[in-house]
């Protein structure tokens, strides 16, 4: 495959589509909730998106819970483009935009926590984040036995 520079931006509201084609394979296969075109387009403004070649190869969201808290979410890239660094790219950009709105301490739900850990994320319980226990898992068909593992970063000194 011919090397092609990745693109790291805001997602647009023609992104929605994509987002949407390359999260539902990670929904058909258990690793993520699926996203409904709806909930993409309403929050697109907090999703980022890899393109490469013009076309969106991986996508994340970011979710605020708190002035100081936010969550990592939706993270999917298109199996082509796993292990070249787009997630990392994505993460990265994401941890930008958030110490940038003054955010302390970013967190993930990841059935990866190796990935996690090399990007400086640690292991925590579940129970720091009742926010968001509260206001996503309660719908969540894995409630009650939840295989995702949180990990927390710390952001910025002084969180």
């Amino acid at each position: 495959m011919e090397t092609q520079e990745i693109c790291i931006r805001t997602a647009r509201l023609t992104d929605a589509d994509a987002i949407a084609e390359i999260t539902h394979q990670y929904a058909e296969n258990g690793i993520m909730l699926k996203r409904a075109p709806e909930n993409i387009i309403e929050n697109i403004r907090n999703f980022f998106v890899a393109e490469v070649g013009g076309r969106v190869v991986g996508c994340c969201a970011i979710s605020f819970f708190t002035l100081h808290l936010a969550e990592i979410r939706t993270l999917a890239v298109c199996d082509r483009f796993k292990r070249m660094g787009v997630g990392s790219m994505l993460v990265e950009k994401a941890e930008t935009i958030l110490r940038e709105e003054g955010v302390a301490d970013a967190f993930v739900l990841t059935l990866a926590p190796r990935f996690f850990e090399s990007l400086g994320y640690r292991s925590v319980s579940k129970e720091m984040f009742p926010q968001k226990i509260w206001r996503d898992c309660t719908n969540c068909p894995k409630l009650m036995s939840c295989d995702e593992i949180a990990m927390i970063k710390q952001l910025r000194q002084g969180g």
